[in-house]
């Protein structure tokens, strides 16, 4: 089993020295959907929910989810953004929404965080938005498609949900 880099000697919680590694270029990419019934769907398509453009909302809500990571998990380092990227795109045959972030740096550590935070974010923001009409909504397959860049090298999904 690797050793686990969040804990001192005494076995508590500690944030990892990321003063000495390399400054590269970092990217990562991450995944989710909201599954919806077939009523909301044509809501969010046809931008009839009383709160506005779900999916616009859900993009913006996704960026400053993306910029607010080290305040939501304890041990991610601030992150100097070089860019966030958010797709949206609805999928009439799973009746779903699915959004995808790509977070970009340069820096001593990863954005992964940034990306799934992203996309929980802009999930998040869907649910809330569709709320009124349906409550059964389930947000789901939030994950890590691809990473580059860090002393781990790069990374990439084989598996498609």
């Amino acid at each position: 089993m690797p050793d686990f880099t969040h804990f001192n000697d005494q076995g508590r919680a500690k944030m990892v020295d990321v003063g000495e590694k390399p400054v590269t270029v970092r990217t990562a990419v991450a995944a989710g959907r909201v599954l919806v019934n077939r009523e909301t769907f044509e809501l969010i398509k046809t931008g009839g929910m009383k709160k506005g453009d779900v999916l616009t909302v859900a993009q913006v809500a996704g960026v400053m989810g993306a910029k607010h990571t080290p305040d939501l998990i304890p041990m991610c380092h601030p992150v100097l953004t070089d860019g966030i990227n958010l797709e949206l795109h609805l999928d009439e045959e799973r009746c779903s929404v699915e959004i995808q972030a790509e977070v970009r740096c340069g820096g001593r550590t990863g954005v992964e965080m940034e990306a799934l935070t992203a996309v929980s974010t802009a999930a998040l923001t869907v649910y809330d938005m569709c709320k009124a009409v349906q409550k059964d909504m389930v947000i789901s397959d939030i994950r890590l498609l691809k990473k580059t860049g860090g002393v781990h090298g790069d990374y990439e999904r084989t598996e498609r949900i």
